[in-house]
């Protein structure tokens, strides 16, 4: 599924957003087909449902059912593919809002979508997500708590299944499932196999510093 560091390479490649110190986009940014690459790229999924299991990057708000988020993701892939997509890039950087409004619209819908899909891992009971933590749980600012238990959550008619939260680590649960368990800081790479949940892990190597 996208996410953010796949925004934040067509961001760059596109002009729009700036090199850190810590990125390893070169070879991409100067590959002979990289404009095939980024193409490609763009035409990937927010967010998929099969079989019972929605796959997305980070997150869902909680006031979305299963069918709802696709349907959101739905209307920000559309503009990605577009021939103006540059010009919703321009505008995709920001927190705000950073609650979920059913009469959103324009950019501020479409950032309220991306950030909730790629950057999300807390929020308040009401919704409304903080972007700067990073931390363990039991670190998480007073008033937030993990997006995937707030209670009422309405995309329990699926089994989330998300990444991006490398601090978390694996939860495995009825409803939700995350994945990320820090290969990029020493952690092993982790997959499920979904039929029977059998868990498979690769150690990764060159691991770097964190920076949560």
């Amino acid at each position: 599924m996208l996410g953010n560091h796949d925004l934040h390479l067509v961001a760059v490649a596109a002009g729009i957003g700036k090199l850190h110190k810590s990125d390893t986009l070169d070879e991409i940014l100067a590959a002979p087909d990289r404009d095939e690459l980024l193409h490609w790229l763009r035409r990937q999924k927010l967010a998929h449902l099969e079989n019972g299991h929605l796959l997305v990057h980070a997150g869902v708000l909680p006031g979305w059912t299963a069918n709802k988020a696709l349907q959101l993701a739905r209307e920000v892939e559309s503009v990605l593919r577009g021939d103006d997509y540059v010009d919703f890039i321009r505008q995709m950087y920001g927190n705000a809002p950073q609650a979920w409004q059913e009469d959103l619209s324009g950019y501020n819908r479409l950032r309220a979508i991306v950030n909730a899909f790629t950057r999300l891992r807390v929020c308040s009971p009401q919704g409304e997500m903080e972007f700067k933590f990073k931390g363990e749980v039991e670190h998480i600012p007073p008033g937030y708590l993990p997006w995937f238990e707030v209670p009422g959550r309405k995309n329990t008619d699926a089994t989330v299944i998300f990444g991006h939260w490398s601090a978390l680590g694996l939860v495995v649960r009825d409803n939700v499932i995350a994945l990320d368990t820090g290969c990029l800081w020493g952690g092993p790479m982790t997959a499920i196999r979904l039929e029977d949940r059998q868990l498979f892990r690769v150690p990764c190597s060159n691991p770097v510093a964190k920076n949560w």
